[in-house]
């Protein structure tokens, strides 16, 4: 039987192998180009059964090429790879047809399964084997870590649809402004987007404020209003904090959303409902569903997309870009300039953040307004914390604070200490710092390794690297699983 072919066009030779060497491993044939023209002659030719590209190429851009070589080669599925790793990359490459779009660092594993999807989606036989959005009111999606690319992923992809969404995520998460890069990328980005706070509207006014009243419906109707769905005819609808909906109004929507038709309160004209409907909670859904407080039917209405904001403390690797993003915004907006130095970066990222990224915003704001000077240290952000306690242990099911006093970076200094005073009035042997690194890895990867029953890729993730490098790690450092998990 033939191999299937890929193509990998980057102009990194150690990508080119180390992913050539995973795709060989899956029983498929490769094909290595190292930049953009040889990739266009390629699959000119004939060549491939599918295609991974870098952006960036040689002699040209890997995104340009895509309309040209899907015109001449329909069907023929499109892998885009980028370092960008920003939300407009991933909704360009979706825009010029590319497949899926992969960001790097990536996952082998991760990208094997991406390969294995778009082969089989494209009818072929394989082998198996045991930074930053601008949104156009201003708003900015800030995130490189991984859990930011798979949101960004998921809009990419449901951007050029109409499907209704439903966004998830705790307060402060920035569930409107994911809302806003669906609508302002999306086709109906020249129509209004309207948001409406479910949770700020009296019960006895939520249908008058979503579908409008007529001139006298109740009491202090003095004029006609044309409600939420009126407003934003033709664009989209923001219903935020929907779990808030009292029933009743649950039941109107409902029909709505099923009909596609509405009339005002106190009407009897059926108005056409030409919106996209967003909506967005930080609320259990089903869980109010089970109780009788929010309507099955309604859930599933919502949730044809279903889309979840990772708290920042689930990707606090991006708190330093959010943190210098915050600063320059208020510095545009005419308050002072200031700059984050490391030891601030340090402190805000061994902060759980409970407030999400609102409460990180809010803190800086407060910087800028009580601190002199033009720059942002440790001891400052420190001071502005609200609490000495940053983070939250469950043990037995119950939830017991960890002082600061008690953090890993203490008891560091406490072992640097007796180090230092072991050695009198001497300093210790130079080259330290790397001499503590040493130290260091070996039992942190063997313990990762021993938690996580030796499964490589969910210690990979654990510690915040990827398969490839962990592996390098455990050969340079004779980590032996099976040895370490026989202990």
């Amino acid at each position: 039987m033939q191999k299937t072919t890929v193509i990998v066009a980057d102009d990194d030779a150690a990508i080119r192998l180390v992913v050539g060497e995973a795709l060989n491993d899956e029983g498929l044939h490769v094909l290595n180009v190292a930049d953009a023209p040889e990739l266009r002659d390629l699959v000119l030719s004939g060549e491939g059964d599918l295609v991974i590209t870098d952006v960036v190429m040689p002699g040209g851009n890997g995104l340009d090429l895509l309309p040209e070589l899907q015109a001449a080669r329909p069907g023929l599925p499109f892998l885009v790879m980028s370092a960008q790793n920003t939300l407009q990359t991933a909704i360009k490459a979706t825009q010029q047809g590319a497949h899926d779009y992969i960001p790097k660092p990536f996952d082998l594993d991760d990208l094997t399964q991406k390969v294995q999807e778009a082969l089989l989606q494209a009818g072929k036989n394989i082998e198996q084997r045991a930074e930053t959005v601008k949104v156009s009111d201003g708003g900015t999606l800030i995130g490189r870590s991984q859990a930011m690319q798979e949101v960004y992923r998921v809009i990419a992809r449901v951007v050029p649809t109409e499907l209704t969404v439903l966004i998830t995520g705790e307060s402060g998460t920035g569930k409107e402004l994911v809302a806003k890069a669906l609508h302002f990328h999306g086709p109906r980005k020249d129509r209004p987007f309207v948001a409406v706070n479910m949770a700020a509207i009296p019960r006895d006014l939520i249908e008058s404020e979503l579908f409008g009243h007529e001139r006298g419906a109740f009491t202090g109707a003095h004029q006609a209003s044309e409600g939420r769905f009126g407003q934003a005819r033709g664009g989209t609808l923001f219903l935020d904090e929907i779990g808030d909906m009292p029933l009743e109004a649950q039941t109107r929507l409902l029909r709505v959303l099923q009909e596609g038709e509405y009339h005002s309160v106190g009407g009897s004209r059926m108005q056409q409902s030409d919106v996209r409907i967003i909506a967005a909670t930080h609320q259990d859904l089903l869980g109010l569903c089970k109780k009788g407080r929010f309507r099955e039917d309604l859930y599933y209405r919502l949730s044809v997309v279903p889309l979840s904001i990772p708290p920042l403390r689930d990707r606090l690797e991006d708190v330093p870009d959010l943190a210098h993003h915050f600063l320059k915004r208020n510095h545009g907006r005419g308050l002072q300039q200031k700059i984050l130095d490391e030891s601030a970066e340090q402190v805000l990222m061994h902060y759980d953040w409970p407030g999400n990224v609102r409460e990180l915003e809010n803190l800086l704001q407060r910087v800028i307004a009580l601190y002199a000077g033009d720059g942002v240290t440790g001891d400052i952000v420190a001071a502005e914390l609200p609490s000495r306690f940053s983070r939250l242990d469950t043990k037995d099911g119950e939830q017991t604070a960890i002082s600061s006093d008690s953090n890993i970076s203490d008891s560091v200094r406490g072992h640097l200490d007796r180090y230092f005073a072991g050695h009198g009035r001497k300093l210790p042997p130079d080259g330290l710092y790397q001499r503590i690194l040493q130290e260091i890895e070996r039992p942190l990867i063997e313990k990762c390794l021993a938690e996580t029953s030796g499964n490589q890729l969910r210690t990979a993730k654990l510690l915040g690297l990827n398969r490839n490098t962990l592996r390098k790690k455990m050969t340079e450092l004779d980590i032996d699983v099976v040895r370490k998990l026989k202990k």
